[in-house]
């Protein structure tokens, strides 16, 4: 598992660094691409349980609250959001005429989806956006990653005591707080690095960033595995070889960028 886990990141890891570091439509595209694959990875696993949540509106909502990001902004989602609140209810309302019995559900799953993937996930597009974008999505993923691998690492190896037992019974305290450790080491040590190139980050807000994204971002990952044990699934996904599918991988970055987004807007 460790072997597949590694040789996926050592894949990935460049094709994302390139693809941040180039910016505009390349990097939008794999955003968008990658939030697309997460609502139908949402979608299957609910389907495969008895739910019948929609696809068309899960896919397109979440692709449309995107590519409204990357043409807007945050200008006029209130628009859309509102459209697709209404769209997911007469769809769903249609499905219980048909005889759907779990058709109010079905409607809070959809619309639950795109405000899940689609709008958290919207905010990978802000965060790149923002002056000098390429280094805060820099510092951000990277930390997001280094606290996953703290995590895993510690809690492995000295793990005792459980810190979600019935969503996710081999998370522990020790693993969470050895996440945020390696995030405040890492974050610093990354913007000490990064800070050669882009002045405004310093070792102070790398280890500020590490500390509030170690101990936040784990709560993305138990909110999925809560969602996954809703559904009676393992993974979103066997798409990447020891880490599941997209979803499983986006989990914390969703909680990431959104939290990164706005710490940077109010604190840095």
């Amino acid at each position: 598992m460790l072997k597949q886990r590694l040789i996926a990141v050592i894949i990935g890891l460049p094709v994302l660094v390139v693809l941040v570091t180039w910016g505009g439509w390349p990097f939008y595209l794999m955003v968008l691409g990658l939030n697309a694959i997460a609502a139908w990875e949402y979608w299957h696993m609910f389907q495969v349980s008895g739910y019948s949540p929609s696809r068309v509106l899960l896919t397109a909502g979440t692709v449309g609250v995107t590519l409204h990001r990357i043409l807007f902004g945050r200008q006029g989602v209130d628009i859309l959001l509102s459209l697709m609140v209404l769209a997911c209810m007469a769809w769903h309302l249609l499905d219980y005429e048909r005889g759907r019995k779990t058709a109010a559900v079905d409607f809070a799953i959809t619309l639950g989806g795109v405000l899940y993937i689609g709008w958290l996930g919207a905010y990978m597009i802000s965060l790149r956006d923002l002056p000098d974008g390429k280094w805060w999505m820099l510092m951000v993923i990277p930390t997001i990653a280094l606290a996953d691998a703290g995590a895993y690492l510690i809690g492995q190896r000295f793990g005792r005591h459980k810190m979600a037992p019935r969503l996710s019974p081999k998370k522990s305290w020790e693993g969470l707080f050895g996440g945020a450790l390696s995030a405040i080491v890492g974050g610093a040590l990354l913007a000490w690095l990064w800070g050669l190139a882009f002045p405004v980050l310093t070792p102070l807000k790398g280890a500020l960033l590490g500390l509030v994204l170690g101990l936040l971002t784990p709560l993305g990952d138990l909110g999925e595995s809560m969602l996954k044990r809703a559904a009676g699934v393992k993974d979103s996904s066997n798409l990447i070889p020891g880490h599941g599918g997209i979803l499983d991988r986006l989990d914390s970055w969703l909680w990431g960028a959104v939290i990164g987004f706005y710490m940077i807007i109010f604190l840095f």
